[in-house]
């Protein structure tokens, strides 16, 4: 047990653990326990994780996994550390950060990282004080498994265990951990710290153990001069377009695009102020602490290739050597950095349009797919429609029978039904005799069921009150979102006025 641990016994989950992030050393994390929370109980659990984990289902519901995952006890073989990293936050350079609030157990030999969210003060809380509060904790568990299921990368979530331990944020609530997993937590902000601090020794050191670890292509690779570095950059760059391309297609805000809240796998991880669309607004911000829309959904992948351009002025030490400029400063050649982030440009475009194509039901690429993607998203935005609810009743469309009567569902959901129908009628001509098969191809590819803000709402309010029931019903419909579940057809209707008034900010 590491020195650092609680003197508790430890819990013996069956996890075997191997050596990750923590051989890189003291330089990039602080060994520290989680703080105990008093008298915890259990919020939601993701089956399906724990069975990919290795866990079995009496060991998840036992005492001892509850106050392993709350952080009370350690979990034996485990060996907990913060990490420390860096970040520019709504486009400005904000310095040192790190895992305020977060603790990683260690990777398992399933290669999975599992991290506490909430388990108490770090070195790197700042002035936070390292808990998380259940509201949040329940957003971002239903939402990491939900993008899961929807097929877009993400770290995952186990499960939430609470505490009625008081946190006060806007107003007193209570304290909650989230446990987090995924195969790494290292973020853009990683390579920007040791960057930024002119520790260059400790910058190599991180890229060649994500290079080795994650992208072993990129050592023997001959493009980009057979630069190790920028090829990293070149990988992660399409990793990045793909997840971009991902979020939009489903319509999907993340709120908090920041370089320290960027997974250096093309992982969507740190779930804060998110929103899935409801009325289809290409400008709508998610977080109302961005006062100036920076995030807003249409800038996605902008910001994402920003993001990326951080990054790539990290790695500069690595992939240009430094020439000494008139007054003594180091300068770096950034061509070969520009040259690795170019294919964004191209391969986020080319991306959504396949995603957007997959929406359709289409196999195949023809030149009139791009008009007919752009006029039905033109469509959609110039009355807010249902972004969810239109494409699933389309999908239905598709698979029924091609009658005017059949496309009543989708042309009771726009009033511009001249312009539907035209559409409409240039879709079918698209599709062809193949009609049956597309319609079911776009009814696994248009989910029914995403975890809009109102129903995580009424899921928090009931978990307040001690009913836990419906959110771990909702976690199981979001497991499987592209199937009916007749029992919960309220769930996929449209969203109830009082749904636009909840405000959703950076405060967790």
């Amino acid at each position: 047990m590491n020195a650092n641990t609680s003197a508790a016994v430890a819990a013996d989950s069956g996890l075997h653990w191997q050596e990750g992030f923590s051989r890189l050393g003291d330089a990039f994390f602080t060994r520290l326990s989680p703080r105990p929370l008093p008298s915890p109980y259990w919020v939601g659990t993701s089956r399906a994780m724990a069975r990919e984990l290795g866990l079995s289902d009496e060991w998840v519901a036992s005492q001892e996994a509850l106050e392993a995952f709350t952080g009370n006890i350690p979990l034996a073989g485990s060996d907990p550390l913060a990490s420390v990293y860096s970040g520019h936050q709504f486009g400005v350079w904000a310095g040192q950060l790190g895992d305020g609030r977060a603790i990683l157990l260690g990777e398992t030999d399933k290669g999975q990282e599992i991290q506490l969210k909430g388990a108490g003060l770090t070195p790197y809380s700042r002035m936070g004080d390292g808990r998380a509060v259940l509201r949040s904790s329940i957003r971002e568990f239903l939402c990491s498994e939900a993008m899961h299921a929807l097929g877009v990368p993400t770290s995952r979530a186990l499960c939430v265990t609470g505490s009625n331990a008081p946190v006060r944020r806007e107003t007193m609530e209570t304290a909650a951990v989230v446990t987090r997993v995924a195969p790494s937590f290292v973020r853009f902000g990683h390579f920007e710290h040791f960057a930024y601090s002119g520790q260059h020794d400790e910058l190599r050191k991180l890229a060649d153990y994500v290079i080795d670890r994650y992208y072993p292509e990129c050592r023997n690779a001959t493009t980009l001069a057979g630069n190790p570095y920028a090829n990293l950059l070149q990988a992660v760059s399409a990793r990045t377009a793909r997840l971009m391309a991902h979020w939009q297609a489903v319509g999907f805000c993340h709120g908090v695009m920041n370089t320290d809240n960027m997974s250096i796998l093309g992982l969507t991880i740190d779930y804060g102020p998110f929103q899935f669309l409801d009325g289809f607004n290409p400008a709508h911000i998610c977080n109302h602490s961005d006062t100036q829309g920076r995030y807003a959904y249409n800038r996605q992948p902008n910001i994402a290739y920003w993001n990326l351009f951080c990054l790539g002025q990290a790695l500069l030490p690595l992939i240009s050597p430094a020439a000494e400029s008139g007054n003594g400063e180091q300068e770096f050649d950034q061509e070969l950095a520009l040259a690795a982030l170019e294919p964004y440009k191209t391969q986020f475009p080319e991306a959504l349009e396949n995603a957007m194509r997959a929406k359709l039901g289409l196999v195949d690429s023809r030149p009139e797919d791009r008009e007919l993607i752009e006029s039905a998203l033109k469509l959609l935005a110039s009355e807010q429609a249902d972004y969810t609810i239109f494409w699933r009743r389309l999908s239905h469309h598709i698979a029924g029978t091609p009658d005017r009567a059949a496309a009543e569902p989708v042309r009771d959901i726009l009033l511009d039904r001249p312009t539907l129908d035209d559409w409409l009628q240039r879709f079918d001509v698209r599709v062809g005799a193949d009609r049956a098969e597309t319609g079911r191809r776009m009814l696994a590819a248009n989910p029914k069921f995403v975890l809009r803000n109102h129903l995580g709402e009424e899921v928090i309010q009931a978990a307040k009150l001690g009913d836990f029931s419906p959110l771990q019903a909702l976690a199981d419909v979001l497991s499987a979102p592209f199937d009916e579940h007749p029992a919960h057809e309220s769930w996929a209707g449209f969203p109830p006025e009082w749904a636009s008034t909840i405000e959703i900010s950076c405060s967790s």
